[in-house]
């Protein structure tokens, strides 16, 4: 193998495959180290072996659904959009399909399809892909660019290049092999990593009554994450409203809408009540749902079970009437307004204990990473470093379920492509 390179990139994942086709399309003489065995191992992995590629949407979407930390997505986004992804896709052999959620999958159902392509992006531009290679260490060479110090073959070799670019990823999925390797490299150059944490994982909650609802699952609902301070104070949080699929599960619920607010439960605060809200019926107002549930009370001939049994589970409707202590079979005539409104109260509001998260090893993404304001999103260079360049999840980029994160990670990838 030569030594010399224009541009490493130390992580064969989404942001780095995608990096290194459009580099070497651009003459650059690119390597990519990846220490797993194959590449894009958690590409294979995603949506269920499935690979949400993108999102149907245009660019400031995406970048609206990472919330404050998305406006420096836009310059990257104009240089790559999901619409150019679904391009290239095409062009690349992979056909794809938006489901009813937005969400943009391979028309085959195949992840191993999308990994493929972008594996043969890179290499019919010449760029080369070196598996079960793990990167040791990273630093300035002192005549100028960096030393990239890895294993292949399980020997040891010091390899050069003018530009370094680190897709190495974070926590998530450890069984992906990002078991956040490019954390203290990025530190050793001058780069802040913020506080880590898991996100998009499902949460855990020791209530009887939450698991032996396991396995049902809710297609419409609205969750929000609360953190309540012992003095009865709501603590501010970014991105704790999540609305679509719901699951419960013998450990807690998981789904879309509790992962995508897990983030809130992973950060490191003490003395708080943490739960979450389900909204059951979020197409009703509180006002709508109380006149259905008078209306629906004077059917005498019906047990309220059966009949709040018309909007949700039944499964979950009998939980509801053990919890404000009503008969099972009680009917309209013989139902209180104090059990009403109790109702009425967990229809639109049922409180969920939430002790925890099933962290890193279930989460699909990692909160935290590099500082976001010491990147230059123009080409994604280090603003500590000259000629060290960042994408994909190592960044503190995290963003909602539905072929967000990708997209992130294939645009930050594509404009780095275009500098290193």
């Amino acid at each position: 193998m030569q030594k010399d390179w224009d541009a490493i990139i130390v992580g064969g994942g989404a942001a780095g495959l995608w990096a290194a086709g459009t580099a070497a399309m651009r003459g650059r003489k690119v390597l990519v180290l990846e220490k797993n065995n194959k590449a894009g191992v958690k590409i294979l992995m995603s949506g269920g072996t499935r690979c949400n590629i993108t999102h149907h949407c245009d660019s400031r979407k995406i970048a609206e659904a990472f919330g404050k930390q998305g406006k420096v997505l836009l310059s990257v986004l104009n240089r790559l959009s999901p619409q150019d992804v679904v391009k290239e896709m095409e062009a690349l052999g992979v056909a794809t399909k938006v489901e009813d959620t937005g969400k943009v999958f391979p028309a085959s159902d195949r992840a191993i399809d999308v990994r493929d392509a972008i594996v043969k992006r890179l290499r019919d531009a010449n760029a080369q892909l070196q598996t079960g290679a793990p990167v040791t260490n990273v630093r300035l060479n002192a005549m100028g660019g960096f030393e990239v110090h890895a294993l292949i073959h399980e020997q040891p070799i010091t390899l050069q290049c003018k530009s370094l670019l680190l897709t190495t990823g974070g926590l998530s999925f450890s069984g992906c092999g990002t078991t956040g390797d490019g954390y203290p490299w990025a530190e050793a150059f001058g780069h802040t990593i913020t506080p880590l944490r898991p996100a998009l994982t499902p949460l855990l909650s020791n209530q009887a009554w939450v698991q032996s609802l396991s396995g049902l699952t809710l297609d419409d609902i609205t969750v929000t994450a609360r953190l309540q301070s012992e003095g009865g104070k709501l603590l501010p949080m970014e991105r704790s409203v999540s609305r679509g699929g719901f699951l419960w599960t013998h450990f807690g619920c998981s789904g879309p809408t509790a992962m995508n607010v897990s983030r809130c439960f992973s950060d490191e605060v003490h003395d708080v009540q943490r739960s979450l809200s389900i909204d059951l019926l979020p197409n009703e107002t509180r006002e709508s749902c109380e006149l259905w549930l008078q209306e629906a009370t004077k059917q005498s001939n019906k047990s309220i079970t059966n009949l709040i049994s018309q909007r949700i589970p039944k499964r979950i409707a009998q939980a509801l009437m053990e919890q404000i202590g009503a008969p099972e079979d009680v009917h309209g005539a013989e139902f209180s307004k104090k059990h009403r409104n109790m109702l009425l109260e967990r229809l639109k509001n049922l409180s969920i204990p939430i002790h925890g998260t099933r962290g890193y090893p279930k989460a699909e993404v990692t909160a935290g990473g590099v500082a976001l304001g010491e990147v230059n999103f123009q080409d994604m260079q280090s603003r500590k470093q000259p000629g060290l360049y960042f994408a994909g999840e190592i960044l503190d980029l995290d963003g909602p379920i539905g072929g967000y994160n990708f997209q992130a990670a294939w645009s930050t990838g594509h404009t780095a492509g275009l500098a290193i």
